[in-house]
């Protein structure tokens, strides 16, 4: 995952002790101007090389070889992201600002006596350490952006994907479950305490992801939060299906009128993306068959039972219609 490897980064004063104790051994090594030159630039170099490097180890967010809409949506929904990237190239600019600070005062070093070369030395020093410091909120603020990002679920956008959405207790998980060689495998997102269920499956030798939402696509847009309603558009990248699942026997909690405003307001978010709907508990058909106008499903199943399971994730791997790219041939 491409936040999953991000290195920590350092603050402003373990950077300055960092640069200033191993100038200070290098100098050691030394004598007269030859140990103030070495000072300064290994000074220089640990701090503009370990701030060019927290930058570079960060994916370029402009391009989406580098971050898929999905993981930028999702990377924006935690962290500001236009706040990130203005804080990278602060960090950037303080590291060319470094070397440039050990061009200006190298020379000084070089045809001068001894004291004298200390002393610029010294005022190089002072300035180096202004620098880093200028730029503390930035290395806070990216670090704490790595900590929050490399906790992504570990979700792979290129695989083709179906989204299962619907309210709680309607059968959802248990699909996932039943449907995936992973049972119960979950993953947290910072946004959600409910985390996300998270399967795969192979049909005719191809592999496909399946996608549980508690905690977001589980009730009504009014009643999410900005970063909820973020998280939601960033699915939109990720979803090549989407099955709505509803309980027509209302024995889940929420009546069934509300689930098809839930459904329906799916299928508006989701436009560009096929939306089933998914009728469950056909084991309790007695309860609701009265209403079966009204759900208008695509499919009828049973959780419990095993009826039709099959069929329905049949019609969504049809519904995806992926075609893998094959490699070229002459």
């Amino acid at each position: 995952m491409i936040f999953e490897d991000l290195p920590t980064t350092p603050t402003s004063e373990e950077l300055i002790d960092k640069s200033f104790s191993r100038a200070a051994r290098a100098g050691n090594a030394k004598h007269g101007l030859e140990a103030q030159q070495s000072m300064l630039q290994t000074a220089a170099n640990i701090i503009s090389d370990n701030l060019e490097n927290v930058v570079t180890a960060w994916p370029d967010f402009e391009y989406e070889d580098d971050v898929h809409p999905f993981y930028y949506e999702l990377a924006d929904a935690i962290v500001d992201v236009d706040r990130l990237r203005q804080s990278l190239s602060e960090v950037m600019w303080a590291s060319r600002k470094t070397r440039e600070i050990h061009e200006e005062y190298q020379p000084r070093l070089r045809k001068t006596d001894t004291d004298t070369a200390r002393k610029h030395r010294k005022q190089a020093f002072a300035r180096l350490a202004d620098i880093v410091e200028q730029v503390d909120d930035e290395l806070l603020y990216i670090n704490k952006s790595r900590n929050d990002l490399r906790d992504l679920p570990e979700i792979n956008p290129d695989e083709p994907t179906i989204v299962v959405a619907g309210y709680p207790n309607v059968g959802k998980s248990s699909f996932v479950n039943d449907v995936t060689n992973a049972r119960g495998e979950t993953a947290s997102y910072p946004f959600t305490t409910k985390g996300i269920g998270l399967g795969h499956f192979e049909h005719e030798r191809l592999r496909y992801q399946i996608v549980d939402t508690p905690g977001l696509l589980d009730r009504p847009p009014a009643e999410r939060n900005e970063i909820e309603s973020q998280a939601v558009s960033a699915i939109e990248h990720l979803a090549d299906c989407m099955l709505v699942m509803v309980d027509p026997s209302a024995e889940c909690g929420y009546p069934l009128a509300s689930q098809l405003e839930l459904r329906d307001s799916i299928i508006a978010q989701f436009e560009t993306v096929p939306v089933l709907t998914i009728a469950n508990k056909t084991d309790r058909r007695e309860v609701w068959a009265d209403q079966l106008e009204d759900l208008e499903a695509d499919f009828e199943m049973s959780i419990e039972t095993g009826e039709n399971v099959e069929t329905v994730l049949e019609a969504a791997v049809e519904a995806v219609d992926y075609e893998p790219e094959l490699p070229f041939e002459s």
